[in-house]
């Protein structure tokens, strides 16, 4: 049988613990939202930005999706060609048609409805 190596760390007794408690909910403020992003390549005027390269078919689809859901939901977005800026063509080159939302990167390759409609609240 092998002997067992001393335990080391923090020693715990019933009814006595060496940890500060944790503050009240009450007593914790809120930290403020984060402001949003803009999206690279765009003016920020669009809560989606879809960025495709001409020719690519899972761009076309992407952009039927992208259009369908902001039309339901009264939103707009903004279209952007990777082919046009050679930092975005780097960054995104094997992801496309990529889709950002308020800034922060959504989706790659393929727009799920449900999940952009969520990001959206809608």
């Amino acid at each position: 049988m092998q002997e067992r190596a001393p335990r080391r760390g923090l020693r715990w007794r019933r009814g006595r613990s060496d940890r500060a408690a944790a503050p009240d909910s009450a007593d914790v403020e809120a930290p403020d939202p984060a402001p949003p992003q803009t999206a690279p390549g765009t003016d920020g005027s669009s809560r989606v930005v879809l960025y495709t390269r001409p020719g690519c078919h899972l761009c076309d689809d992407a952009r039927e999706v992208v259009a369908a859901v902001c039309t339901e939901l009264g939103e707009t977005f903004a279209e952007v060609s990777i082919d046009d800026e050679p930092e975005l063509a780097r960054r995104f080159a094997h992801e496309i048609p990529v889709t950002f939302v308020d800034g922060r990167q959504h989706d790659f390759w393929r727009v799920d409805p449900t999940r952009l409609r969520r990001a959206l609240g809608g």
